[in-house]
């Protein structure tokens, strides 16, 4: 190799890693934050991580986003502590594939899980629609993830509450909870799904211990909470007990303020431990929810306890969700109005740990903004909903049910014909043809105005096509693709 090319190449190298550490420095908050490295130079000590992931909760349900009803005075404390993204958006409303797509930092179609389930069809043998749940689950396998990627960096991780993808050793966490599928109940999380309804020991005690060791770790603290069962302790549903409300809302607010008492004792320890002005804390939820009630007198078809227009659907209900990032002393608590995606966890908690963001990742990395170092200039976040049971396993948009465009005020949701599958009924009373919306006029999305703006129908399906040119064409796309 040319001599002078290893020169240039050494000299990059060194300067590269000069910068890097000096960035890392200043992130971490100078000489309290540093440690000494093999080779007896001083190193950035990279923040721990803490993830939270709220299970099947609407947007609005906090105490910081206004609700008149519900109490979460801890994550109404860590909101005012945080930079806040009241517009945060999840790229799909279905559990599986939201939690696929932060982990990874890829859209479903990206990576492929754009489901909860294969899909059975009639007459299927149990032993191929096990091999199928291997093959979706077998994608996280060939995949970087979060905790993968941070183990490169030193980190120690654990898994707890829900996770679909198998044992948590092959999504890269070094311990857990979940044993996964093929061991009985692994379908979504099996012993992983105690967390935080029967307390919350193994998280506190792996977060004790890399305290005490002093070794950076990330935490997946993801509990089955306040999705159903809903069966809150009766001492919170008494609290929200009222004449004139139906028991179901009643059952479902007091699983919100349990999730935040969980919440809380996860962030005290963190106080307790003297690790929380070190620690990362990223909160996102996995899709919405809108609690069903007799009062809304849905068909007998309707067999599940969201309403329509939440989970599982492209509507606000199901995609929107605050996204908070609290790292005292480095990042500033703030309330942003811009757009946010939970997209942006991956390589946002890749450059807090001072590692690469590989290329091509749809999220941006938001620490500089998030440090003031940089503004954020991106207004648009796209998603896509898929059918509940995977139809083909190699084929995404054989799945996929509709694509949706925020960008600004304007919301674009356009639908594709796909096969029904056993979860059809959510979708049925959906509109299929092109719908645009005005969030500041009609944030309730009542009032659809395609047929009044065909260009910015067209400009938000072209942002749709820059994402993912689907092989197949919409519902009355007019030649969008």
């Amino acid at each position: 190799m040319n001599p002078i090319f290893l020169l240039f190449r050494f000299r990059t190298e060194w300067v590269s890693c000069l910068l890097h550490g000096l960035a890392m420095t200043l992130l971490v908050g100078g000489s309290s934050a540093v440690v000494a490295a093999a080779d007896g130079q001083v190193a950035p000590q990279p923040p721990n991580i803490l993830m939270i992931v709220s299970d099947d909760q609407a947007f609005g349900d906090y105490g910081f986003m206004d609700h008149p009803v519900i109490r979460t005075p801890h994550l109404d404390k860590l909101a005012s502590e945080s930079a806040l993204f009241r517009r945060g958006y999840t790229p799909t409303a279905l559990c599986r594939p939201s939690l696929m797509s932060m982990i990874t930092g890829l859209y479903p179609h990206q990576h492929r899980v754009t489901g909860n389930d294969p899909r059975q069809l009639p007459g299927m043998a149990p032993e191929r629609f096990a091999e199928l749940r291997g093959q979706l689950i077998a994608r996280i396998d060939s995949i970087p993830t979060i905790p993968g990627r941070l183990g490169e960096r030193g980190y120690v991780s654990i898994q707890t509450g829900k996770w679909w993808e198998g044992n948590y050793s092959r999504g890269g966490f070094t311990a857990g909870m979940t044993r996964g599928f093929p061991q009985p109940g692994g379908r979504h999380g099996d012993d992983g799904l105690d967390i935080g309804r029967k307390g919350l020991q193994p998280l506190l005690s792996f977060i004790s211990s890399a305290a005490e060791k002093k070794t950076p770790f990330f935490a997946w603290y993801a509990p089955m909470l306040p999705h159903t069962p809903h069966n809150p302790p009766p001492r919170l549903l008494e609290k929200y007990r009222a004449e004139d409300r139906p028991i179901e809302l009643a059952r479902y607010f007091a699983m919100v303020e349990w999730f935040d008492e969980t919440c809380g004792e996860v962030l005290q320890h963190l106080d307790a431990t003297g690790i929380a002005e070190n620690t990362l804390v990223v909160y996102v939820t996995d899709n919405g929810w809108i609690q069903s009630t007799p009062d809304m007198q849905l068909s007998d078809a309707w067999t599940h306890g969201f309403a329509p227009r939440s989970k599982h659907s492209a509507y606000e209900g199901g995609i929107r969700t605050p996204i908070m990032y609290r790292l005292p002393g480095r990042i500033r608590p703030a309330d942003h109005r811009q757009v946010a995606t939970t997209l942006d966890v991956m390589p946002t908690v890749l450059q807090a740990a001072g590692l690469e963001v590989p290329a091509g990742l749809p999220g941006i990395g938001l620490l500089p903004f998030l440090t003031g170092t940089a503004e954020l200039t991106r207004d648009t976040v796209c998603g896509e909903g898929f059918t509940h049971d995977v139809a083909d396993l190699e084929k995404p948009d054989a799945s996929l049910l509709t694509r949706w465009c925020v960008s600004g005020q304007w919301k674009l949701i356009l639908s594709w014909d796909t096969t029904p599958d056993r979860y059809a009924f959510v979708h049925a009373g959906n509109e299929r043809a092109p719908q645009l919306y005005n969030l500041e006029q009609d944030p309730a999305e009542k009032r659809n105005v395609a047929a009044d703006h065909p260009k910015i129908v067209a400009e938000l399906g072209e942002k749709l096509s820059q994402v993912w040119k689907v092989p197949r064409g919409s519902i009355q796309q007019q030649g969008l693709k």
